[in-house]
């Protein structure tokens, strides 16, 4: 089943506070919908990596074992583009409407870590 832009049907960004101050540093906050497609693709992933693991063993053939870390590798991107999107679209437009402009800083350093 390829996962590479399943689209979430996510729910108003101004219904719900992305990411809310609390004592611990600031947490996310999505709904069940996205927290549970969020989970089940990661589950996904590591059900491949298992199985990497597996070719491994069993000296599978080294470019089909390579082959399986590359889509491992692009099933996760996926998983970061959808959870980038969701941050922008709340996370971070809300901490700019409360005038916190350190939210950009955080952003490009975080899109520079995912485009390496």
């Amino acid at each position: 089943m390829s996962m590479e832009r399943e689209q979430l049907d996510l729910p108003s960004y101004k219904d719900s506070s992305c990411c809310s101050p609390s004592e611990e540093g600031r947490k996310s906050h999505h709904s069940d919908q996205v927290k549970n497609s969020l989970v089940s693709r990661l589950n996904r992933i590591e059900g491949q990596v298992r199985g990497i693991k597996g070719m491994i063993e069993k000296d599978v053939y080294c470019d089909d074992v390579l082959n399986q870390i590359a889509s491992v590798q692009s099933t996760l991107n996926g998983v970061g583009k959808l959870l980038l999107e969701h941050h922008l679209k709340s996370c971070v437009i809300e901490r700019i409407q409360e005038g916190d402009t350190e939210v950009l800083t955080e952003l490009i350093i975080t899109m520079n870590k995912l485009m390496k």
